[in-house]
């Protein structure tokens, strides 16, 4: 989403490296000093468990000290993201959260952290888009013909997500809003225990990742209509955007992000920020997230705030208009 600017971030690390700071072990120099733990509030195997594999790969090779990723999921990441948020600033333990970060605040009325001021943005690493699929039982075979199924069978049209505050369930909040149609959210625990349901025509459709959904589209197993993103996606390039198809102005994504402990030394936010970024833009990292169906990500930390106040503005609207209160 963001174009890395990487001389402007190798250069801030390179002069960040010989800033004078007050406590020589956090200089940029000496930093990393121990191993480093990326926290995923998230189970094995999704998009920000893969980028943080790939990610700790790289860290261990370029600076010689262990990074270890540490699965901490529940809550909708709130608890292992509250984990770091507690944990000491000095750059050995971060957070790869999830787009679920920035909706959370619309979701729970008192969270453990502030989800700004509790955490130093490090760098955006990628950007998951999502696809609109429904299942073969419905008769649609576009966006415009589900919203028009959707207009002339009211109530009848059911969307699954992978649970309840992340992107899947918000993007079908913000179709349901924008296409004016009444459909009911039945929340799953997880992405791939809601296929059963889709594929057995007991939901109607669902918006998911391409990595999770793709295998299922390829065998025919549900029928794609569209992608959330401004722009199509690569493994899916004959698929139109939501625009194209005939909603303009729809566009979400679910995305991933590295964040420090508030308090982190600026001059280690920019170290971290200047070698993952290095990190990205390695032929054989860009690859796998690519061909895992994520869009690589990037940019300065001040990038990667202002992205996430953003995000928190554009759910909050969802949340309002759907009518969801925090609990």
């Amino acid at each position: 989403m963001f174009t890395p600017t990487f001389r402007a971030v190798a250069a801030i690390a390179f002069s960040a490296a010989f800033a004078s700071v007050t406590t020589q072990a956090q200089t940029p120099a000496n930093f990393p000093s121990k191993q480093i733990t990326i926290v995923v509030p998230a189970s094995p195997g999704g998009a920000i468990d893969l980028a943080a594999r790939l990610i700790g790969q790289k860290l261990t090779e370029a600076w010689g000290q262990s990074v270890v990723v540490d699965n901490k999921a529940g809550a909708t990441g709130i608890i292992g993201t509250d984990i770091v948020a507690k944990s000491a600033p000095d750059g050995h333990t971060l957070a790869l959260v999830a787009s679920s970060h920035a909706i959370n605040p619309s979701m729970v009325k008192k969270l453990p952290f502030d989800t700004v001021k509790s955490f130093e943005p490090v760098v955006l690493t990628h950007v998951v888009p999502l696809v609109l699929v429904v299942g073969n039982a419905l008769p649609a075979k576009s966006v415009k013909e589900l919203i028009a199924y959707g207009k002339a069978n009211p109530g009848k049209l059911t969307f699954a997500s992978s649970g309840s505050g992340g992107a899947p369930h918000f993007s079908g909040e913000l179709f349901k809003t924008m296409a004016a149609i009444d459909m009911t959210h039945v929340p799953y625990k997880g992405s791939t225990l809601a296929h059963p349901d889709l594929l057995s025509g007991r939901t109607s459709m669902m918006f998911d990742t391409v990595a999770a959904i793709k295998t299922q589209i390829g065998a025919g197993n549900v029928r794609a209509l569209a992608v959330t993103t401004s722009k199509r996606v690569g493994v899916l390039a004959t698929l139109p955007t939501m625009a194209e198809a005939g909603l303009p102005g729809y566009e979400t994504s679910t995305w991933g992000g590295i964040l420090a402990p508030a308090g982190t030394p600026k001059t280690t936010v920019a170290k971290l920020n200047a070698e993952i970024n290095k990190i990205l833009a390695m032929p054989d990292v860009r690859k796998k997230l690519e061909d895992a169906g994520l869009e690589i990500g990037g940019g300065s930390a001040q990038q990667f705030t202002d992205f996430i106040v953003a995000e928190m503005a554009k759910w909050a609207k969802v949340a309002k208009d759907a009518g969801i209160q925090p609990e």
